[in-house]
């Protein structure tokens, strides 16, 4: 199986439908936690929604467009990292995260979207790579923040999330920008 290091003991791996029940427990250590943000805990109520979810991003990366990850610690799948937009033609993509609770604090989202980075702007050429995030979603604001991104500006209450409009930020980095802050 492909899987790229990020430390000794976690792994970024393509998360395929494969994978949905390994997915679907995961979703379910970290329902409350991942759904406050995040909708993939809300579409994936049971391990066949959960494939269908993976399947979809599988159909949608097999198109050159999204592309969904999963993040393995001591073999475990605690979270992942996903391009929930790519569009070479354009040259803009979008990265996001998502983790359990247990897996936070040690920096393997950060890794995880460093590795997505590279290869955007790298290997595919990409000129613009986007965070959204909700604005009261502070842990996400700090990975974009140590990615080196720079904060646009705030579209209020632009996402339904659970029956409450929420604010996202939106953060970019630009592929001069990455390559200067890289090769520093």
């Amino acid at each position: 199986m492909f899987s790229i290091p990020l430390t000794d003991d976690a792994q970024l791996f393509p998360l395929e439908a494969r994978h949905a029940e390994e997915f679907f427990a995961h979703i379910e250590r970290g329902r409350a936690f991942i759904g406050q943000y995040v909708p993939f805990p809300d579409r994936s109520p049971d391990v066949e929604s959960a494939r269908a979810l993976l399947a979809t991003y599988a159909v949608k990366a097999g198109e050159d467009g999204a592309r969904f990850f999963g993040i393995r610690l001591d073999g475990t799948l605690v979270g992942g990292v996903l391009f929930p937009v790519f569009n070479a033609a354009t040259g803009n993509c979008e990265i996001g995260c998502w983790l359990e609770p247990a897996a936070a604090g040690r920096g393997l989202v950060t890794k995880a979207c460093r590795v997505l980075i590279d290869y955007a702007f790298g290997e595919r050429g990409m000129h613009r790579v986007e965070w959204h995030a909700a604005s009261a979603n502070k842990k996400s604001l700090a990975v974009a923040e140590r990615l080196g991104m720079t904060r646009e500006g705030v579209l209020r209450q632009n996402h339904l999330h659970r029956g409450v409009r929420q604010d996202t930020e939106v953060w970019s980095i630009l592929a001069p920008e990455w390559a200067a802050a890289t090769s520093a």
